[in-house]
């Protein structure tokens, strides 16, 4: 079974995350989130009370097949502060292993030098935070192994979208698409 850390910081877009959660799941996906604020319960960009699955230190990322980021201010600046994530972010992407961002989250992965001659995405005016990269404008951007998405209304394609790499099947997204009446999914 392939498994994903999602890390979860105060300020994040609950639906970027919690989408995210729900549709790997479903795909029969291992999803632990990882709280980076001392603390499990996370307080999302809307005042919501989320309790993560463990606290970020506790976890050894190494295990992991991938790493999603939420979107959301401020947790993205709050996940682009924390070494954890940061760490997590530059050694998956060096191993080959699935990095995932979403919203204003792909901004760290500009940060960190990971999108250099990549394409990608991200929400929309945050482009020059994209250093290095080349902004792509569809919903969900796939290059190598970095997966970008651009705002919470763009949150179950990129979900799909990483069920589908993980996977490694697109018919098994399609399939996961329709289950949840979501009508006009598209392998990307």
């Amino acid at each position: 079974m392939k498994k994903v850390l999602l890390f979860l910081a105060d300020g994040f877009e609950e639906c970027e995350g919690l989408i995210v959660v729900d549709i790997l799941r479903r795909a029969g996906i291992s999803v632990t989130t990882a709280s980076i604020m001392g603390r499990e319960q996370v307080v999302s960009s809307h005042q919501i009370k989320i309790a993560a699955d463990v606290l970020a230190e506790q976890v050894e990322p190494a295990q992991f097949d991938a790493v999603v980021l939420p979107g959301g201010i401020p947790g993205t600046p709050n996940l682009k502060a924390c070494p954890l994530v940061t760490d997590a972010c530059r050694n998956f992407f060096k191993s080959g292993k699935l990095v995932a961002a979403i919203c204003a989250a792909p901004s760290i992965l500009g940060a960190l030098g990971l999108l250099q001659g990549k394409r990608a995405t991200v929400y929309p005016g945050m482009e020059d935070t994209l250093a290095g990269a080349e902004h792509a404008p569809g919903e969900v951007v796939v290059d190598g192994n970095l997966i970008t998405s651009r705002s919470m209304g763009t949150a179950i394609p990129f979900a799909l979208t990483i069920a589908a790499y993980l996977l490694e099947d697109p018919a098994a997204a399609e399939q996961l698409a329709g289950s949840i009446c979501y009508g006009h999914y598209e392998t990307y």
